[in-house]
């Protein structure tokens, strides 16, 4: 795993330049760096070694001299793609590394060889030659790829804050990104909270020439279920999909562990791993501490765990750290969480697997068994629907409101994702300054019309699988893993698992009652049927509780009354909904946190910097 950045530029001081934004992001890659300079482009690398770890040194060039890459990833089909470029006729430099596959395999296939590719990845290409910059990111967006365009300016990295060390760059915050932010808990989309920054979305690529950029989509995911087959069928289907996804993913010339819930997800992919350490990390207020169920789980298996607790006190003293290293605010508890595991992880080993993406490919999140509860209620017609969920809005909450609310409108008008945190009647509250027309639905109806006809977890599927699991559960996998110099791998986000798992029909899916049935039933062939049928908890963060302590809520209500904040927000907006918190009047504690986030982040970028 690596760190790439780059720009492209006739100026005299590109080595300058290129070694800050390098430096920048020196915590992807501190095992080595390299550079590519000549009189268009500036590209640079940072190495964390995990493959070939003599001969995989990059910028990295073909034959001739006319092609070089920089590369972040792992390319897991790499062996059977050098075969085929051998038999082709193409010769390599290195005894076993994946990157030179990109090489040849662009010499051979153009821009179609992103289509062969099996793994995490976002690279660029330069072709001197022509004077051609191509770059792609995977298929699910596991590795983030980041792109500045402005007049004459291009820039490309892992990690926005590289930007920064380029003068070049026009450092301007985006206030409709902080509109969409406040409904995702995470920044949505193509666009960034930097104008003119953009990210290139999964499965996506994109050329720069004589300073056009064009971005193209090569593939995109689609569910076509198979009634045919017996949920004993995919059960043995699952199982075997994941053993060849678990066994190519942990390929490496350095030890790899497994990061280890009370879950399904982590505690299947351990079992299969059979890695020798696993890592687990829990708090220390106990009713929200599982890291018991990780340790009996473990020896259960056989393998030594290792737990950390996180005291409130760090967890609070690392948010600033943290929320710099995402680049963009993320208002998801659980990801101070991932920093922690991460760098216990980081101490012991430099490739760890994690359990991202079952839910959006097996169906695993809760809300995938509205659709099979109080179904008659959909019956009931749309227009007494609307006038109930208008009332039920304007009430105090009570138990039973927020169905009514929800319900009140179809599903391809309510659902933006597994956070739906405030609707434009609570954002034009808060904002000073709202603007009309940036609604989540902007981003999220595309999604529903091209599932038109399917059944709502399918659809809702879809859309998670290119807002949340993108913006949210990848942007902190990556990042938290990467502030730490550690290789994060997801075997269950593999185009193989894919195939297979797109196929299963919703009712192995999901019910009234339970979530990712074939895949549970697939685990409960090798862990234990108490931990495979466990319920989804999500990552428990103790933050409700804390912002019901003076001692947290006075942090919070300091930065309500920054600045930043009276330039973003009613001030008078946010103290109430603290206080409504503080007292226990209602649960704001998502909303706070929402607020807070954002302002711990401005400040690093915006205010610090």
């Amino acid at each position: 795993m690596c760190g790439i950045t780059g720009f492209t530029s006739k100026r005299a001081d590109k080595a300058e330049i290129l070694t800050a934004m390098m430096d920048a992001i020196a915590h992807r890659g501190p095992d080595g760096a390299g550079q590519y300079i000549d009189e268009q482009v500036a590209l640079g690398h940072r190495r964390l070694s995990i493959l070939d770890l003599e001969g995989g040194k990059q910028p990295m060039f073909n034959e001739d001299g006319r092609l070089v890459v920089v590369f972040n990833g792992e390319i897991y089909n790499f062996q059977a793609l050098r075969a085929e470029l051998q038999a082709a006729g193409h010769t390599f430099a290195t005894d076993h590394s994946d990157t030179e596959v990109l090489l040849h395999g662009y010499e051979e296939w153009g821009r179609d060889m992103v289509t062969r590719l099996r793994g995490m990845f976002s690279f660029a290409i330069w072709d001197k030659a022509a004077g051609k910059l191509f770059c792609a990111r995977d298929h699910f967006g596991i590795k983030p790829f980041y792109y500045y365009h402005k007049g004459d300016s291009f820039m490309f990295g892992s990690e926005i804050k590289s930007f920064l060390e380029n003068p070049e760059f026009d450092k301007r915050f985006n206030p409709a990104q902080l509109q969409l932010y406040l409904s995702f808990q995470y920044s949505p989309g193509e666009d960034t909270f930097f104008q003119n920054v953009k990210k290139l979305l999964p499965a996506h690529w994109l050329e720069w020439q004589d300073g056009k950029v064009t971005v193209e989509r090569y593939w995109s995911p689609s569910f076509d279920a198979d009634e045919t087959r017996t949920l004993e069928d995919w059960e043995t289907d699952i199982e075997a999909a994941m053993k060849e996804s678990v066994a190519a993913h942990k390929i490496a010339d350095v030890e790899v562990g497994s990061f280890l819930s009370s879950g399904v997800d982590s505690s299947y992919m351990a079992c299969l791993a059979h890695v020798d350490k696993t890592f687990t990390v829990g708090f220390a207020e106990a009713q929200y501490d599982e890291t018991h169920f990780a340790q009996d789980f473990s020896k259960h298996i056989g393998v030594k765990n290792f737990a950390y607790r996180i005291t409130p006190e760090e967890y609070w003293a690392n948010l600033p750290k943290i929320q710099y290293h995402m680049d963009e605010p993320l208002a998801d508890a659980a990801s101070a969480a991932l920093y922690f595991v991460n760098r216990e992880a980081a101490k012991q080993v430099k490739v760890c697997l994690s359990g991202e993406g079952a839910d959006e490919f097996f169906g695993g999140y809760n809300i995938y068994k509205e659709p099979f509860t109080v179904s008659w209620y959909d019956h009931v017609p749309l227009p007494i629907r609307r006038a109930v969920g208008a009332v039920a809005e304007k009430l105090p909450p009570v138990r039973g409101l927020n169905f009514l609310v929800r319900r009140s409108r179809p599903l391809e008008e309510r659902y933006i994702g597994n956070t739906d945190l405030m609707g434009e009647r609570r954002k034009k509250q808060l904002l000073r300054h709202y603007i009309p027309g940036v609604l989540p639905t902007g981003l999220s109806r595309p999604l529903f019309d091209k599932t038109k006809g399917q059944d709502p977890v399918t659809r809702m599927q879809f859309t998670d699988l290119q807002l949340w699991m993108v913006g949210d559960i990848l942007l902190k996998a990556d990042k938290m893993s990467m502030a730490n110099s550690l290789e994060l791998r997801v075997p269950f986000l593999d185009r193989k698992v894919f195939e297979l798992a797109r196929r299963i029909p919703v009712r192995f899916r999901a019910d009234a009652h339970n979530t990712k049935i074939a895949m549970r039933r697939a685990a409960q062939r090798s862990i234990p049927p108490q931990t495979a049928d466990k319920k989804k908890l999500g990552f428990p963060v103790p933050v409700r509780a804390w912002l019901r302590d003076e001692k947290y809520a006075a942090v919070v209500r300091e930065a309500f009354h920054t600045e930043a904040a009276r330039q973003f927000f009613h001030t008078e907006a946010l103290d109430k909904m603290l206080d409504q918190h503080l007292s226990g009047k209602r649960d704001n504690w998502r909303q706070i946190w929402c607020v807070f986030v954002f302002l711990v982040w401005y400040n690093e970028y915006f205010v610090k910097r």
